[in-house]
């Protein structure tokens, strides 16, 4: 059960996510208002990156990638 938590996890925070234009370009972000133990596993899968006293987390283009596997895998259809 603890695998699909983070999958469902790193999914919400994909579509969730907005884009952030910072000094290296563009990147997407979202607030992690998720269990720490689900973001530090993602973490350390390095899906996705940010400081432990942010109060959000920046999506890597492995966490991106994942997340659209993770789409298809529970037929999620993105809007845009």
């Amino acid at each position: 059960m603890k695998d699909q938590i983070d999958e469902l996890t790193l999914l919400l925070l994909y579509l969730t996510s907005f884009t952030d234009d910072y000094s290296l370009g563009e990147g997407k972000r979202s607030w992690k208002g998720y269990p720490f133990e689900s973001l530090n596993e993602l973490n350390k899968n390095k899906y996705i990156d940010g400081s432990k006293r942010s109060k959000s987390v920046h999506l890597t283009e492995d966490g991106i990638k994942q997340a659209q596997e993770l789409m298809k895998k529970y037929n999620i259809v993105e809007n845009k």
